[in-house]
């Protein structure tokens, strides 16, 4: 597969976000980014209040990578749970593909047995511990959030978790701050599972496969109503078209070590 230039990396990338990407302007941002959703303090963190938990004085929030590399990353939120997480896994080892999993702790936490030995391949990112909407969450809350999922995870899968999604990918200053705080990157996503649209497994694999460009990052559920099972038994298949077309399956992580400077 070709490299593309920059430019067209761009702006195909931001077509397949749907406008929403690292370099569009505050006006094509989701809304719940913006004022909507008041951070702390309508917009800024005071350092008289939050001093101690700034970092950088900055989070770095990803929807795609720009990159010249053929790459796109799996991700899967919400799990684990016995539903559909042991196929997801077992899917992903016939084709020997890593992906991004993105755990809820308190499921985690209960079914530790789902994924014990299992994620060697693959990287764990902290969702939650409860799946709540970090968005409403004042600096405690998500903290506490954050901070007990990050705990779980560390402790069953024996890593720490280096990158975030807040549910919905809803953001505010509050989870911002936790995010910064914690040393974590904000991965949001530009290609979607849609299973209440494609509701026959190969429509999916065609979709995800066919519309793949550098950088892409795929958000699916290993949780969740059966509809889903539309696109979760396509995912070697899922793997194999993008191997077809050139494309190396990688993790978040990886992907974000190619990112153009």
């Amino acid at each position: 597969m070709g490299k593309l230039n920059r430019r067209a990396l761009f702006r195909n990338s931001l077509l397949v976000a749907g406008g929403a990407g690292a370099t569009v302007l505050a006006e094509k941002i989701p809304h719940w980014v913006g004022p909507d959703r008041l951070p702390i303090d309508g917009g800024y963190a005071p350092t008289e209040d939050h001093g101690s938990m700034i970092k950088s004085g900055q989070v770095v929030t990803t929807w795609f990578v720009p990159t010249d590399e053929p790459v796109v990353a799996l991700t899967f939120d919400d799990g684990p749970q016995p539903d559909w997480t042991p196929m997801v896994l077992d899917l992903l080892d016939e084709v020997q593909a890593s992906a991004t999993f993105f755990m809820i702790g308190e499921h985690l936490q209960a079914n530790r047995a789902l994924v014990a030995g299992r994620m060697d391949r693959h990287v764990v990112g902290n969702h939650t511990w409860t799946h709540c909407d970090l968005a409403e969450q004042d600096v405690e809350g998500a903290m506490k959030q954050l901070t007990e999922a990050h705990e779980e995870i560390s402790r069953t899968i024996g890593r720490e978790p280096t990158i975030m999604r807040p549910p919905w990918g809803h953001l505010g200053g509050a989870a911002m701050l936790a995010a910064n705080a914690m040393h974590y990157n904000v991965i949001l996503w530009s290609r979607e599972m849609h299973p209440e649209t494609f509701i026959d497994t190969k429509s999916q694999v065609d979709d995800i496969v066919k519309n793949a460009v550098p950088g892409t990052i795929v958000l699916a559920h290993d949780v969740g109503l059966k509809e889903r099972l539309s696109g979760l038994r396509g995912v070697a298949d899922i793997v194999r078209g993008l191997r077809g077309r050139g494309f190396r399956v990688v993790t978040v992580p990886e992907m974000l070590a190619l990112t153009l400077v």
